[in-house]
């Protein structure tokens, strides 16, 4: 198929000098994070965004064959109360895929089958905190104040839907303060060590940008969910991503892999779609999963209600792909463990 051509090609020499940047920038401090357009996904209610630095190096797309990264095999729990807390952050360096959809409504679906869930909010947007009805410009407490000034996370857990950890604008000042930290990248990390042991499962729902907030997402995670919008240039950051992720298992976090690939927005009626979908499967096999997203106004009206779509529409196809979607992490994961 022509289209899958398109896929940019160089040597692995050339790669790994682009990942070991990428990492330097992302671990080196505010002033080289790079910016990423703000999260434009139905969901997403519009909040100021916070100014971040321009890193041009990043345009610069690894031209290397697209490749399946191995999957990390993650702890599960097998039972609501089962040690092995499973935590996952979502992430995905382009805005608009679906990441903070992904994180409450799959966190909803897990708590439906009995599992304890805390959601945890890292964007500064803080567009999963709103999607509560919560308003993260009067909140005075939230993750910024547990990863910079290390106050318990049990303070800024809200109980919603499902147990919520807050953000604020403030986070968008939290790469500026950790760059001074030692231990930056393990701030989160040591902080859900409070928790940890409370939940099945933490989602993390990451900003848009591989800077020093989803690193300490990756970090603190078992395993990354990565939702990608059903459009070929939303395919090209997934090279960026892995090798972010490449780098963080070799230097701080040798557990963390892409546990599956979820294609959100998805338009079946579209030819675009459809092959996007198949040059994801065939350049990722079974790391994409069978669920497939598909685009509704639901998804932008449930925020409004301050409300997850299995709340808003509870029998809706909405609510039913991620309903499908949390037994393919599930069995996904069980298929992993005893291979």
């Amino acid at each position: 198929m022509g289209f899958v051509r398109l896929l940019p090609r160089s040597s692995s020499r050339g790669q790994s000098a682009t990942v070991d940047h990428e990492l330097d920038v992302a671990m080196s401090g505010p002033d080289s994070v790079p910016s990423d357009e703000p999260e434009t996904f139905a969901d997403d209610l519009p909040l100021p965004e916070a100014p971040v630095a321009v890193d041009e190096s990043l345009a610069e797309i690894p031209t290397a064959p697209i490749a399946a990264a191995a999957p990390a095999i993650v702890p599960k729990a097998s039972m609501p109360g089962a040690t092995g807390t499973r935590v996952i952050a979502l992430a995905n360096q382009k805005g608009g895929v679906a990441k903070t959809t992904t994180t409450l409504n799959l966190g909803v679906a897990f708590k439906e089958m009995g599992y304890r869930v805390l959601l945890v909010d890292l964007d500064p947007q803080g567009n999963l905190t709103m999607s509560q009805g919560l308003n993260p410009d009067t909140i005075e407490t939230s993750m910024f104040d547990v990863l910079v000034r290390k106050i318990p996370i049990s303070d800024v857990i809200e109980r919603r839907e499902v147990d919520l950890a807050v953000a604020s604008i403030d986070l968008a000042g939290a790469e500026l303060a950790l760059a001074a930290l030692i231990g930056r990248e393990r701030s989160l990390e040591k902080a859900l060590l409070e928790v940890r042991d409370r939940y099945d499962f933490i989602l993390i729902d990451t900003p848009p940008s591989l800077g020093l907030l989803t690193i300490n997402a990756f970090v603190a995670a078992t395993g990354v969910i990565v939702p990608v919008q059903c459009e070929y240039l939303a395919l090209r950051g997934l090279v960026q991503l892995e090798n972010t992720l490449a780098m963080v298992r070799e230097n701080l976090n040798p557990r963390v892999g892409v546990e599956g690939i979820v294609p959100t927005m998805y338009d079946g009626r579209t030819l675009h779609a459809r092959e996007a979908v198949e040059i994801l499967e065939e350049n990722f096999g079974d790391l994409v999963f069978k669920t497939r997203i598909r685009k509704t106004v639901r998804y932008a009206e449930a925020p409004v209600k301050g409300s997850s779509v299995l709340g808003y529409d509870p029998t809706g196809a909405a609510a039913e792909a991620y309903r499908e979607l949390a037994k393919e992490v599930l069995h996904g994961a069980e298929a992993r463990e005893h291979a």
